[in-house]
């Protein structure tokens, strides 16, 4: 996890049921642990951060231990916040007879498909452009690989939709100077609107696409399924420019789990050990044991940190 002590913003993703979340949290305590100011943030609907640190984490920052802080994002909160803020940027720019319609107009719009996400990606843009300043890390859990790659591959997908939507008020613009004839231009709030958008995108885009600035982490359990899900994932987003330089391999059997059933499993395993070798050459692999106990509580969530954090060591020294 050497590069990941340079990267400010890391992105931990996977599939459903691997310890996708039970991974960010630990990554995050051993971040906290080693000095470093941090914040953890879930943007998966089905948040688990707060069951896991045994506190309630609201969609503002939450501390919880020294130097840790963390952040629900809740999407339905965001989606309505983000909604009132459109129909604010339209204020004064219709027609009052019209406000009531185009209110309407904008509230069915919010219950289409992908307007929850395009909320949650407005929260996450404000939280890196203005979140980074104060943190020395940032930690996103996110939802289930789909929901991943959506939210990663949104900044690339939006700047080239508010480009078209640019063009299409330029055009408006200039037809509007040339029918006045005074050669004037002509002031239109809806394009100042998508230009500085566009900028707030430009800029995230920039961010996470700066190997310097972010990593990404995806988890995975030795099976077929989780390691298929990852490799079309990884193939989707190097289309974008996203690389995933480091995978967590999480509850590999120890190896003085004994018994007859536990042995054959391990045979399995091992296996699928070798194919994800054979399957991510490029990727750093950092096995995590499969625990005695669930990490339901602090002081197992510790001993997850700890072994993280052994391991930064070790990457470090070499």
């Amino acid at each position: 996890m050497n590069h990941l002590q340079s990267n400010n913003i890391i992105f931990v993703g996977g599939k459903g049921g691997v310890g996708k979340s039970t991974s960010s949290a630990a990554i995050a305590v051993a971040f906290a642990r080693a000095g470093h100011k941090t914040l953890v943030v879930s943007t998966d609907p089905a948040h688990n951060l707060g069951d896991i640190f045994h506190k309630k984490i609201k969609h503002d920052k939450t501390r919880l231990e020294e130097n840790l802080w963390g952040i629900e994002v809740d999407p339905g909160r965001e989606s309505k916040r983000y909604i009132e803020g459109v129909k604010d940027n339209l204020q004064g720019l219709v027609k009052s007879r019209m406000v009531e319609e185009v209110h309407r107009q904008i509230d069915m719009a919010s219950a289409s498909p992908g307007a929850d996400e395009a909320a949650l990606f407005d929260r996450l843009i404000s939280i890196i452009l203005e979140e980074s300043e104060h943190f020395d890390k940032i930690v996103f859990d996110t939802a289930p690989t789909g929901h991943t790659i959506r939210l990663l591959t949104l900044p690339e997908l939006m700047s080239v939709w508010i480009d078209g939507m640019l063009e299409r008020r330029k055009k408006i613009t200039d037809n509007y100077t040339q029918l006045l004839n005074d050669g004037e231009p002509v002031d239109d709030p809806i394009y100042e609107i998508l230009q500085k958008r566009k900028e707030k995108f430009a800029a995230v885009r920039e961010i996470i696409l700066d190997s310097r600035q972010t990593g990404f982490i995806f988890v995975l359990i030795p099976e077929r399924l989780p390691i298929l899900e990852t490799q079309q994932a990884i193939k989707q987003l190097d289309q974008h420019h996203l690389h995933i330089k480091t995978l967590i391999v999480n509850k590999v059997l120890p190896d003085y789990a004994d018994g007859v059933f536990l042995e054959k499993r391990r045979q399995q395993e091992r296996n699928y050990l070798e194919e994800i070798d054979r399957t991510f050459p490029k990727q750093r692999k950092i096995q995590v044991p499969l625990f005695e106990e669930d990490v339901s509580d602090m002081d197992k969530l510790s001993t997850f940190a700890d072994h993280l954090n052994q391991l930064m060591k070790e990457d470090t020294s070499k």
